[in-house]
């Protein structure tokens, strides 16, 4: 026993030890990674850079197999291959960062990986590794999102004969000329994702090919530049095909009927082509067909015929996208189709009213049919009783709306703005609408009446009531409504004050239209209440009193023109007013003060109206930092001083200058002449003096035809919630002050009128091409009227009246063929007005207080030639030329017209620059007749 215990003692110790360092012991690691693969991994990671250490455990252990994102096979053995790495970022970068960096070619090393992502990783960059080729194993290979990446040719992927999923949607690739080939050979390939990738389109000769895999089922090609060449090469798979996506690519003429033979085909997308004509008969064998979307082609058949086309589909297909084409005819009844569940025709040419005795149709989600020309009364709803989204806005629907849309219990989108409806809504439209969360009812001849007690049983995101008839008081029920997004209830005759309640906006807060009504009272401090990402708000046209508050810091776009504010700007120099302020309307108010020097804080505004107040004082230098600016507009206040030349030098972008009706003096400065972009330059009513700067020839954007874009930022166009950026501002046009919106990027202005510039006008001026209106009156200019203005062939207003312009008029002014706005009167110009369809077309008005001016339309007749007397003619040749008339004469008359017509006009109608040259040639015809019958007339009229 006492052996034992020694034996236990001296032993044992020794016995734990050696199992320890052998790995056998209880909490040893169990290595199964291949310490070749292992290795590869760590000179994968080596080559990139984690920002957010997704990588921290790589290296950690010894054991690869329990790295992030690495998965191994045989998980029972004692060694393991690396059969997947996912390192994908999700496309939410606010949650994940992406990995940075190149791709190692040390990854040729995992013999054995069969599944492969490394999508949206978009800071990835460089070549793919040749030796990718070496994975012959990969099954699954997803590098989405990779945009970075160089590929020129797809030579590697020709080695992956057991790939099936490829996935390279995003990444450039349009110098892999041989793609189609590489593709086609790869036997077991399913799915293939190549959506903007550039792609370089295919010839006929690479489309054909004979060992093409049979699996391919599904295709997304969409958003690349691909031609009808396409096809041929898809209708290799017509067997296997089941998912096809086209679109957003160059497809022109029609559809071909071989789609009609791919019997497997359950998704099909063709939208954002230029197709033609109408769906091919062979769409009726698709009996499996899910999805067809044909959005904005060019398709103009009959509704019904398209829809007999594809009635094979009748019990599978489940959504129908036809909107942006130009299809034509009645609602058909479209109950046949019993699984339809998404309906998309908007913006198509239908017309007629809703089918009377159509049936229950409980499959349909989704129904869209805005941008039509549909009539009739309101539809009966209660046959769609899984309605989710209904839009019927713009079309001619009129009468009342049914009461059964209160029915539609799933009901969260409805729009039937810019119809006909009339009548009242009342709270048993919406008795059931608890789902409802976008509402648009604008521009109705709708009244609500609700009880004043009323809780909706619904919150909205989006309510757009524009131009209906809420008021006159501010309806309590909005103030239940404390979730939206979105709220125009503009042009609702609301009057009195807003409660203070209202304002305290949700977080998600993005728009909000209070504009055209009588709303009164003071605007409350928002800085604080405001908390939505780049808001907007429009409270222009109301009877808001009192001092501007503090903008809101997150605030985009503020409109408050057309009220009674008074005080200074002061309040924009708030710590963090308006830091974000993109379009700033303070218009049309009793605002006073001087300019302040804190407008250099709003680095991101690119419209400024400060016009109709009271302000005074010179233009500080601080706005000379406002690079962004695109429309700066001054006008009808006190400014003085000189017009800075900053303005030229440093606001580049400037696109409209209006510095109208202010008390400016001094000269223009050459600096203006660096707004290459400018398209309005408004200068008159002040005092300024000196010469017209002749570099007014570099005001580029006027030389030229084309058009700029005043939107700027995020909000350029359509906000994407409903809402537009539309810059506006009153501009002088042909003789008026007109306000301008959506069409004021359109207009081509000079107006440097009622100042006190003399000199002659610059040669220079006349190559402005693409002016539309030129203003010089009321100024002290000399000499003569360029014989370079007949090059302004845009010119449709030129007012060069009190002046002191002398000389003749010159005939190339007879050029200008727009021109409809015409005064130079008041000046000492002398000689006969020019002859032409256009200068005799205008008021005697036009031309008068010029003394030694004559001729039509005046008066005044200049000293002619002597009158024409025309020789009579022989009675007898007289005779024998009506002999000649035969009957033979008048048949090779008709036969001569009706060649000679579709000779002539066969040509003007099929070909656009024959049609210009015949309008042109008719236009100098007109000319030429008119002339010579005024000018006859003018010399009878001296004979008497």
């Amino acid at each position: 026993m006492k052996l034992l215990h020694v034996f236990l003692l001296v032993v044992l110790p020794y016995l734990n030890l050696a199992l320890s360092s052998s790995g056998v012991g209880e909490h040893a690691e169990t290595i199964r990674c291949i310490e070749r693969e292992r290795q590869a991994l760590l000179n994968f990671k080596r080559d990139l850079i984690d920002d957010e250490g997704r990588l921290s455990s790589w290296g950690s252990t010894k054991d690869c197999c329990k790295w992030e994102g690495v998965h191994c096979s045989n998980h029972n053995t004692t060694t393991s291959h690396v059969t997947m790495l996912d390192l994908h970022t999700t496309d939410d970068y606010l949650l994940y960062k992406p990995l940075r960096g190149k791709i190692s070619p040390s990854l040729h090393e995992l013999h054995r990986l069969r599944y492969l992502d490394l999508s949206f990783n978009d800071d990835l960059y460089g070549p793919i590794p040749q030796q990718f080729s070496n994975l012959s194993n990969l099954r699954h290979l997803d590098l989405r999102g990779n945009y970075m990446l160089n590929i020129e040719n797809l030579d590697w992927l020709s080695h992956l004969s057991l790939l099936s999923h490829l996935d390279l949607s995003m990444v450039e690739l349009s110098k892999a000329t041989g793609w189609v080939q590489t593709i086609s050979n790869l036997p077991l390939l399913k799915e293939l994702h190549l959506s903007r990738c550039s792609l370089p389109d295919i010839t006929p000769s690479s489309s054909f090919c004979s060992n093409s895999s049979v699996s391919l089922s599904f295709v997304d090609l969409s958003f690349n530049s691909l031609s009808s060449s396409i096809y041929n090469w898809l209708f290799n798979f017509s067997s296997s095909l089941a998912y096809i996506d086209l679109g957003y690519n160059e497809l022109k003429g029609s559809i071909p009927d071989a789609f009609g033979d791919m019997l497997s085909l359950t998704i099909l997308s063709l939208s954002w082509n230029q197709l033609e004509g109408g769906l091919p008969k062979s769409f009726a064998n698709l009996s499996h067909l899910q999805s067809l979307d044909l959005f904005y082609n060019n398709l103009t058949e009959e509704l019904h015929e398209f829809l007999q086309k594809v009635s094979g589909a009748k019990n599978s297909l489940e959504s129908l996208d036809l909107s942006s084409n130009r299809l034509k005819g009645p609602l058909p009844d479209f109950t046949r189709f019993s699984l339809l569940r998404a309906l998309y025709l908007d913006n198509n040419s239908l017309s007629g009213s809703f089918p009377k005795d159509i049936g229950s149709f409980p499959s349909l989600v989704y129904l869209s049919l805005s941008g039509n020309q549909i009539t009739g009364s309101f539809p009966d709803l209660s046959v769609f009783p899984s309605l989710q989204t209904l839009d019927l806005e713009n079309n001619q629907l009129n009468g009342t709306i049914d009461k059964s849309i209160g029915q539609l219990h799933k009901l969260r989108v409805f729009s039937c703005a810019f119809n006909l409806l009339n009548g009242t809504i009342s709270e048993a439209h919406f008795s059931n609408l608890s789902s409802l969360w976008y509402l648009d009812f604008s521009y109705n001849a709708l009244t609500f009446k609700f009880s004043s007690d009323w809780i909706p049983p619904f919150q909205l995101d989006v309510i757009k009531f524009s131009s209906c008839k809420l008021g006159p008081h501010f309806p309590k029920w909005l103030r239940t409504q404390n979730k939206f997004s979105m709220l125009d209830i503009s042009s609702n005759g609301i009057a009195g004050n807003i409660p203070s309640s209202f304002w305290d906006l949700s977080p998600g807060f993005k728009y909000l239209n209070l504009s055209h009504n009588q709303i009164n009272g003071l605007l409350p401090d928002l800085s604080l209440k405001v908390q939505g990402t780049l808001p907007w708000i429009d409270l222009s046209y109301n009877l808001l009193t009192g001092p501007v508050p503090p903008i809101p810091p997150s605030l985009a776009f503020l409109n408050l023109s057309k009220n009674k504010f008074r005080g200074s700007l002061y309040f924009l120099c708030a710590n963090t007013s308006g830091r974000w302020l993109i379009y700033l309307d303070l218009s049309n108010n009793l605002l006073s003060g001087e300019l302040p020097y804190c407008l250099s804080r709003l680095k991101t505004l690119a419209f400024i109206s400060l016009a109709y107040n009271n302000l005074y004082g010179e233009i500080p230098i601080s706005i000379g930092s406002l690079s962004q600016v695109r429309i700066l507009n001054l006008r009808s206040n006190n400014l003085s001083g000189e017009v800075p030349a900053w303005l030229g030098t440093n606001l580049t972008s400037l696109m409209v200058l209006i510095l109208r009706s202010n008390e400016f003096n001094r000269s223009i400065p050459r600096q203006l002449c660096q707004l290459n972009r400018i398209q309005i330059l408004d200068l008159s009513q002040n005092h300024l003096s000196g010469n017209i700067p002749p570099c007014f020839s570099n005001f580029t954007s006027l030389v030229e035809s084309n058009y700029y874009d005043y939107n700027y930022g995020p909000y350029a166009g359509d906000g994407g919630d409903g809402f537009t950026y539309v810059a506006n501002a009153f501009v002088q046009w042909k003789g008026q002050d007109q306000e301008y919106g959506k069409n004021l990027r359109l207009l081509k202005t000079i107006d440097l009128s009622s100042n006190k510039l003399s000199g002659k006008i610059p040669e220079q001026v006349g190559s402005l091409a693409g002016l539309h209106s030129l203003n010089l009156s009321r100024n002290t200019l000399t000499g003569k009227i360029i014989q370079e203005i007949g090059q302004m062939k845009m010119l449709e207003s030129l007012d060069l009246s009190a002046n002191k312009l002398s000389g003749e008029i010159p005939g190339s002014l007879a050029h200008l063929n727009f021109l409809s706005v015409l005064n130079l009167s008041s000046n000492n110009l002398s000689g006969e007005i020019p002859l032409s369809t256009q200068l005799q077309s205008f008021n005697a008005s036009a031309y008068s207080g010029n003394p030694n001016l004559c001729g039509l339309p005046l008066p005044n007749k200049c000293l002619g030639d002597p009158p024409i007397t025309p020789q009579p003619k022989d009675k007898s040749i007289q005779e024998d030329e009506d002999r000649s008339i035969t009957q033979g004469f008048y048949v090779s008359m008709g036969l001569g017209f009706f060649f000679g017509f579709w000779g002539v006009f066969g040509t003007i109608l099929f070909n656009s620059r024959s049609r210009h040259a015949f309008f042109m040639f008719l236009n100098h015809i007109t000319d030429w007749i008119y002339v010579t019958i005024a000018l006859n007339w003018a010399r009878l009229q001296r004979r008497l």
